[in-house]
C-alpha cells in the first residue's frame, strides 16, 4: 500500500480518485498487484474511472489494432483483460459500477477475446490450408457457442469460460496443401483454446473448458452441425438440456445451429418430467458438496446460487416450448418473465432476485481477492478481512447473519419448489391398489370411506390395475400411476356433495386417458394440490373431466391459483393472445394450435371458477363472451396478416354477433353466430374479403390435434346459406330495409359488432337502431312472430311427459320472442329500446315504459329467465340435456305464458 500511495502522490493523482485506487488495493491483494506491476494502468483508470465499458467499448478495445505477430497479440490481448478487471474491480468496490455492468463487460470481454483469437488463427490458418468450403464451395466458418453463465450474459469477474464448437458442413480447404474442414476447425479450436487459456508471463485472459461437448472429453473437439443433432436426437441427456438453456452463439453464424438445438431443449408440449430430472442433478451436486465439504461454497451450498438458478431453469424446461418468452438466457430476465406470467408470486420474485443479486455480488469480491476461480468462504484471517473490506462490515459475524438469512431464504423456495411429493400415510390405500388385501378388507375399507358401492369399485381398481394398458406402461410412468392412485383414492373419498364413487370413476377415466403422456402423470404426481382440485372439477361435472381428457394440457392452468381464480381482463387477454401470434408468425398451424389452447385454457379457468366459487350466471357468461370476442379480434387480426392477397393493412371488415354472442349469454357449448361486414371502395374488394371470410371459417372450424376453435353458424347473414359469405355494408343496409324477414329483424335486436374496423362496427350500430325503430302495425308483427313461434314449437315438440327449458311453450325462446316483438314494435316510440343489453335488462325497461303491467311482473319473468338459463348451464356441466319432467318448473312456465298471452292474444 505504501508503493502504491507514492506512486500516486508522484502521478498527481487527484485525491478523490486517489482515495478510490487506496480502498480498491486494500481490498483486492490481486489489485494491489496489478496497478503497483502496471502503473502505465493508472493513469487510464483514472481517466476512464466514471466510464462504462459497454460491449462495442469492450470489442473496440480487443479489435481496434490488426497485429500479426503472434507474441505481440498473446501479450496485447491477455495486457486488455487485466486493465478491463482492475476497471471493474476499481468501480464496483467503490459503488460505481452494479452486478449488471460488471457481467455485461466481462460476457463482452469474453466474446471480444473469443472473436479477436478466431479470426487471428483462421487467417494464419487460411495461409497454410486454404479456406475450408463446403461442397458448394462456399466458405466456412467456426462456431462458438458460449454455454453456462457466458451464454446467459452473466460471466463472473474470474471465470472459466464453457465452450462447445461446431461447424456447418462437410468439406476441405482450398489450398495447395488441403484438409478437411474437421482438420481445419480442430487446429482451429486447440489454437483457439490456448491463445485464451495458457499462462504467460503476462497471465492467461480466460480458463476454458470444454467439457460440455457431446460425449465429453471423450468426444471430438469440433464437430459439423448434422453430429450435432444426431448426437443429440440420440443421446443427449437431461442434464445437457438444462446446460443449453443459458447455450448462444458467440461467433460466427448462428441461425442454423439455434434453429437445431432449440427442440432438444424446449420440447413442444409441458414438460413436467423436467421435475425429477433438476432433482436428481440437484442431489448428485449435493452429494459432491458433501464428499468434497464444499458447505461454505455460496454457489453450490445449501440456499446457494445454483438453486436459484435451478428455479428459473425448471420453469424454462418445462415452459419454454409453450411460452416462448421463457427463452430467454439471464438468470434475472427468466425470474421477471415469471412474475410477469404469473408463474410465480411478485413479491417471491423479488425476494429470489434480491438473494441472487446479493450472492453473485459476493461471488465477485472472493475472486477479486486474488484473481481465482473460487465460492468458497475465506478460511484465512486475512481473506477474511479482505472481504469484509470490501462489504464494508465490521466483524465476520455480522456477515455470516446476512449471508444465511439470504441462504435460508432461498433454500426455502428451492424446497418448496422442489418437494418430492411422495405419498405418505397412504398404506392402506397403496395396499388397496397393488392388490395386497382380500376383497373382504377392501370392500369394508371402501365401505368406511364412504363408497357407495364398494364391490364394484374393488372390481374397477383390480381390472385397472391389471389392464394391459398400465401394464404396458414405461417403467418411470407406471410408477408415477402407481403414487397417484393412493392419493386419488383418498381425494375421491373426500368428495361426499357427489359420491366417492363418482369422482374416483371420472377422475381415473381421465388419468387412463393421459396415461401414455408422462409429463402429465409427472405434473400431477409432483403437484398434489393440482390432483385435488381436478378429483373435485371431474366430480362437479363430467363434462370438465371429458373437456380435460380431451384437452390434458389444460391440466398445468390447475396449478397456479392465483390465476385459476382471476376473472378475465379482456384488454390484458387479447395483448397476451396476440404477443403469443406474433411469436408465431409464419408457422399458421403452430398459430391454430395455440389459439385453441388458449381458447381451452381460459374455458377451464372460467368452469373452475363456475363450480368452486360464487359467481351469478351473467359473470360467466360475460366471461365466455368476452372470451369468444378476443378470440374474434386476435384472430382477425392474424389471419389478416397471413393472407398473400391482402391489398392493405388494415381491413375495412368488422364481425357482427347474433344470437347469444349478440346478447353476452354464451354458454360452454355455444357456437357463435356471426356475419361479415365490409367497406372498401377498392375494386377487388368483395374478392378478397370473400377469401377472407372463407380462411377465417376455416380457422375457427378446423379440428387439429389441438381440438375445434368455436363451430361458427353464418346462416343468419343476408340470404342465409344462398347468400355470399360477407356483404358490403351498403348491400347489409339494402338488404335490412327491403328484402330481410321479421325473423331477422327479431334477430337484429340481439346484434352487435364484436370485432374488427370501428368505424364499421359504429355505422351498423346505425342500420340497426333505423331498422328496429321502424313503424310497423302490432297486429301484423304479432300474427307474423306468433307464426313462426308455432313452426318452431312443431319443429321441436317435446317427448309426452317432459318440458324442453328452450323450445317448450312457457320456456326461454318464448320470453326472448316477447322480448323482441316489444322491441320491434315500441322501439319507434321508444329508442331506448334499441339498447343491446340483454333479456333481463330489457324486460325491466319495457316495465318502466308501460309495456308490461309492472315492475315486479317484469321481475318475475326475468326470474323465470334465470332460471332457465341457470338450469341449461348446469346441465350442459353435467353433460344432460335441457329437459325436465312436466310435472316441474311450472311456476316459471305460467310467469312466462302469463307474459305471452299478454302481449300477443
Amino acid at each position: 500500500m505504501q508503493q502504491l500511495d507514492q506512486i500516486l502522490t508522484e502521478k498527481q493523482i487527484p485525491s478523490t480518485e486517489a482515495a478510490y485506487l487506496l480502498h480498491a488495493a486494500q481490498c483486492s491483494p490481486f489489485f494491489a498487484r496489478l496497478v503497483t506491476k502496471h502503473t502505465d494502468f493508472i493513469n487510464d483508470l483514472v481517466d476512464n474511472l466514471y466510464k462504462r465499458y459497454k460491449s462495442k467499448d469492450v470489442k473496440y478495445l480487443f479489435l481496434d489494432k490488426i497485429i500479426s505477430e503472434e507474441t505481440t497479440f498473446l501479450q496485447q490481448i491477455r495486457k486488455n483483460r487485466q486493465f478491463l478487471l482492475a476497471h471493474m474491480i476499481l468501480r464496483d468496490l467503490n459503488a460505481l459500477a452494479d452486478f449488471h455492468e460488471v457481467v455485461e463487460t466481462t460476457s463482452a470481454m469474453a466474446e471480444a477475446a473469443i472473436a479477436c483469437a478466431a479470426d487471428f488463427y483462421h487467417a494464419q490458418l487460411c495461409n497454410v490450408y486454404g479456406v475450408p468450403r463446403n461442397s458448394a464451395g462456399e466458405p466456412q466458418q467456426l462456431i462458438v457457442v458460449g454455454m453456462g453463465k457466458l451464454g446467459g450474459l452473466e460471466l463472473n469477474v474470474s471465470s472459466d469460460i464453457d465452450l462447445i464448437f461446431a461447424y456447418e458442413c462437410d468439406g476441405a480447404t482450398d489450398g495447395e496443401k488441403s484438409i478437411s474442414n474437421q482438420d481445419f476447425f480442430t487446429r482451429l479450436g486447440k489454437k483457439l483454446i490456448s491463445a485464451l487459456d495458457e499462462v504467460t508471463a503476462d497471465g492467461f485472459v480466460f480458463r476454458v473448458d470444454m467439457r460440455l461437448r457431446p460425449f465429453g472429453s471423450e468426444g471430438a473437439l469440433v464437430c459439423n452441425l448434422d453430429a450435432l443433432e444426431d448426437y443429440y436426437q440420440n443421446y443427449g441427456r437431461e442434464w445437457e438440456r438444462y446446460a443449453w438453456i443459458k447455450g448462444r452463439v458467440v461467433y460466427g453464424p448462428a441461425l442454423a445451429l439455434t434453429k437445431l438445438i432449440k427442440p432438444f431443449i424446449f420440447r413442444k408440449y409441458l414438460d413436467f418430467n423436467a421435475y425429477a430430472s433438476m432433482r436428481d442433478l440437484k442431489m448428485q451436486i449435493q452429494r459432491d458438496v458433501v464428499q468434497r465439504r464444499l458447505s461454505d461454497n455460496i454457489k453450490l451450498g445449501r440456499g446457494g446460487i445454483r438453486e436459484i438458478e435451478f428455479i428459473a431453469q425448471l420453469f424454462q424446461l418445462i415452459r419454454g416450448g409453450q411460452v416462448p418468452d421463457l427463452q430467454i438466457k439471464p438468470t434475472l430476465a427468466v425470474l421477471d418473465c415469471l412474475a410477469e406470467r404469473e408463474m410465480l408470486p411478485e413479491e417471491d420474485v423479488q425476494a429470489l432476485k434480491e438473494s441472487y443479486l446479493y450472492l453473485r455480488n459476493l461471488e465477485h469480491r472472493l475472486m477479486y481477492i486474488d484473481d481465482q476461480q473460487t465460492q468458497d468462504l475465506p478460511a484465512s484471517e486475512t481473506y477474511r478481512q479482505h472481504l469484509l473490506n470490501m462489504l464494508r462490515l465490521p466483524d465476520w459475524a455480522s456477515f455470516m447473519q446476512m449471508l444465511n438469512s439470504h441462504r435460508d431464504r432461498v433454500q426455502h423456495f428451492f424446497d418448496d419448489t422442489f418437494r418430492d411429493s411422495q405419498s405418505e400415510g397412504l398404506q392402506q390405500e397403496s395396499a388397496l391398489w397393488q392388490g395386497t388385501v382380500s376383497g373382504c378388507d377392501a370392500e369394508q375399507w371402501l365401505q368406511a370411506q364412504g363408497y357407495t358401492r364398494a364391490a364394484d369399485i374393488w372390481h374397477l381398481l383390480q381390472n385397472t390395475h391389471n389392464s394391459q394398458k398400465i401394464q404396458q406402461l414405461p417403467e418411470s410412468s407406471r410408477r408415477r400411476f402407481d403414487s397417484l392412485m393412493p392419493l386419488l383414492l383418498r381425494e375421491a373419498a373426500q368428495q361426499q356433495a357427489t359420491t366417492p364413487d363418482t369422482a374416483l370413476i371420472r377422475t381415473l377415466d381421465l388419468l387412463e386417458s393421459i396415461c401414455r403422456r408422462a409429463s402429465y402423470l409427472a405434473l400431477l404426481t409432483e403437484f398434489p394440490d393440482a390432483l385435488s382440485l381436478i378429483v373435485k372439477l371431474c366430480a362437479a361435472s363430467p363434462w370438465i373431466a371429458q373437456y380435460v381428457s380431451a384437452h390434458p394440457i389444460l391440466l398445468d392452468e390447475l396449478l397456479n391459483k392465483q390465476t385459476l381464480f382471476k376473472r378475465i381482463d379482456a384488454p390484458v387477454v387479447k395483448a397476451e393472445l396476440s404477443r403469443l401470434m406474433q411469436q408465431l408468425t409464419g408457422d399458421v398451424e403452430a398459430q391454430m394450435d395455440a389459439i385453441r389452447h388458449f381458447k381451452h385454457a381460459h374455458v377451464l379457468k372460467i368452469a373452475a371458477q363456475d363450480l368452486m366459487t360464487a359467481l351469478p350466471l351473467e359473470a360467466i357468461s360475460d366471461d365466455l363472451s368476452a372470451l369468444a370476442e378476443v378470440v374474434l379480434q386476435v384472430s382477425l387480426q392474424t389471419v389478416w396478416h397471413n393472407l398473400s392477397f391482402k391489398h392493405r393493412e388494415i381491413p375495412q371488415f368488422a364481425v357482427i354477433g347474433y344470437g347469444k354472442l349478440g346478447g353476452k349469454e354464451l354458454g360452454y357449448l355455444s357456437d357463435l353466430d356471426i356475419i361479415f361486414l365490409y367497406d372498401d371502395e377498392a375494386e377487388n374488394a368483395q374478392e378478397v374479403y370473400a377469401r377472407f371470410a372463407q380462411r377465417l371459417n376455416t380457422w375457427f372450424n378446423t379440428l387439429t390435434n389441438a381440438g375445434l376453435l368455436y363451430e361458427t353458424d353464418l346462416q343468419l347473414r343476408p340470404d342465409g346459406n344462398s347468400g355470399l359469405l360477407v356483404s358490403s355494408l351498403q348491400a347489409f343496409d339494402d338488404y335490412q330495409n327491403s328484402k330481410a324477414w321479421v325473423w331477422e329483424h327479431q334477430a337484429i335486436t340481439r346484434a352487435r359488432f364484436v370485432a374488427g374496423e370501428p368505424a364499421i362496427g359504429a355505422a351498423f350500430e346505425h342500420i340497426r337502431h333505423q331498422i328496429l325503430c321502424q313503424p310497423r302495425e302490432p297486429l301484423q308483427l304479432k300474427a307474423e312472430i306468433s307464426a313462426m313461434r308455432e313452426k318452431m314449437r312443431e319443429a321441436h315438440k317435446s317427448k309426452v311427459g317432459t318440458f324442453d327449458i328452450k323450445q317448450g311453450r312457457g320456456g326461454i325462446v318464448d320470453v326472448e320472442f316477447v322480448v323482441q316483438y316489444l322491441v320491434l314494435a315500441y322501439a319507434t316510440k321508444h329508442g331506448g329500446l334499441t339498447e343491446n343489453i340483454g333479456n333481463i335488462a330489457l324486460l325491466q325497461r319495457c316495465a318502466s315504459l308501460g309495456l308490461l303491467p309492472s315492475a315486479q311482473f317484469a321481475e318475475q319473468v326475468a326470474a323465470a329467465y334465470r332460471d332457465y338459463r341457470t338450469f341449461i348451464h348446469h346441465a350442459k356441466l353435467q353433460g344432460q340435456e335441457a329437459i325436465v319432467a312436466d310435472s316441474e318448473m311450472l311456476a316459471q312456465r305460467a310467469v312466462v305464458d302469463d307474459a305471452w298471452q299478454l302481449v300477443f292474444n
